[in-house]
C-alpha cells in the first residue's frame, strides 16, 4: 500500500500539482494484525503517515495538506482497513513539519542505495543485507531474492500454505544453493520440510537457470526504481506470476 501511495503521489504531482513537481515524498503505513498462532485473522491500519516536500508559496502546506488525505490516501488505501482505530490525523501525520521545503539529497547528504526492507515486505519479512538497485541479476542479492519471491507466491497459490517465507543462502563460486528454508508460520496443509522438498524439485535455483526463468537480462530494471520491487501488477515483473508446482 505504501508503495501505491508514492504511485499515486507521482501521478497527483504531474497532472495537476505543479508546486511539487520532482520533489521528495516519504510514507509509512504501520498495520496491526490479530493473530491466531501466526494465523492472520484481522488486519488494520494503525497509523498512516505521508509527508511531500513542497515548493515555498503561500497557503500550499495546507493545500497540500487536504490532496494528500482526499486524492491520495483516500484512493489508495481500501475501506475496509480504516476503522476508528487508525490514526490518520492531517496535522499530525500529513505533512508533519508543516513547511516541507529541502527534501532529498539536498537534505540528506551520504545518501546509499535504497533499503531494501522498503523494497520488499517492510517489517514483515527477514531480509538479508545486499541492496538490488545498480545489481546486475547475475548478484544473487539481486536474483535470488526475485527467484524468494516466485517460490513464495507460487506455493501459496497452490494451497500449500497460507503464509510463506522462503530463504535461500549461497556462497561465493558455487551454483547451487547452500540452503533452502521455508517457514509457513504454522500455516501450512504439508509440514515444511514437505514444502521444501516440493520447493526443490520445482525450482532450480542456480543463478544462471533463474535468469532464464524469469527473463532478467531485460531492460526492466528502471521500473524497480519506485514504488517496490515486489507486489506489481506489471508483466515485466515475472516473479510475481506463480509457477503451477508439480507435487
Amino acid at each position: 500500500m505504501s508503495g501505491n501511495d508514492f504511485a499515486f503521489l507521482s501521478e497527483y504531482f504531474s497532472s495537476s500539482c505543479q508546486q511539487l513537481e520532482d520533489k521528495y515524498s516519504d510514507s509509512r503505513i504501520t498495520t496491526l494484525d490479530l493473530a491466531l498462532g501466526c494465523r492472520c485473522l484481522e488486519y488494520w491500519d494503525q497509523t498512516v503517515y505521508s509527508c511531500t516536500e513542497f515548493r515555498t508559496f503561500p497557503f500550499v502546506g495546507q493545500w497540500i495538506t487536504t490532496d494528500l488525505m482526499e486524492k491520495v490516501i483516500k484512493k489508495v488505501i481500501p475501506d475496509k482497513y480504516l476503522d476508528d482505530r487508525t490514526i490518520l490525523v492531517d496535522g499530525d501525520h500529513l505533512n508533519s513539519s508543516g513547511c516541507f521545503v529541502i527534501g532529498g539529497s539536498d537534505g540528506d547528504a551520504g545518501l546509499t542505495r535504497r533499503k531494501i526492507s522498503i523494497e520488499t515486505y517492510g517489517g514483515w519479512g527477514a531480509h538479508g543485507g545486499g541492496a538490488f538497485s545498480r545489481k546486475h541479476p547475475t548478484k544473487v542479492d539481486r536474483s535470488a531474492a526475485y527467484a524468494g519471491r516466485w517460490i513464495a507466491k507460487s506455493v501459496v497459490a497452490a494451497g500449500l500454505p497460507d503464509h510463506c517465507l522462503v530463504q535461500v543462502s549461497y556462497g561465493i563460486g558455487i551454483a547451487e544453493p547452500l540452503s533452502i528454508f521455508v517457514d509457513t508460520y504454522g500455516t501450512g496443509s504439508k509440514s515444511d520440510a514437505e514444502i521444501t522438498d516440493i520447493v526443490k524439485a520445482n525450482f532450480d535455483l542456480r543463478p544462471g537457470h533463474i535468469i532464464r526463468e524469469l527473463n532478467l537480462l531485460r531492460p526492466i530494471y528502471s521500473k524497480t526504481a519506485a514504488y517496490g520491487h515486489f507486489g506489481r501488477d506489471d508483466p515485466d515483473f515475472t516473479w510475481e506470476k506463480p509457477k503451477t508446482l508439480k507435487f
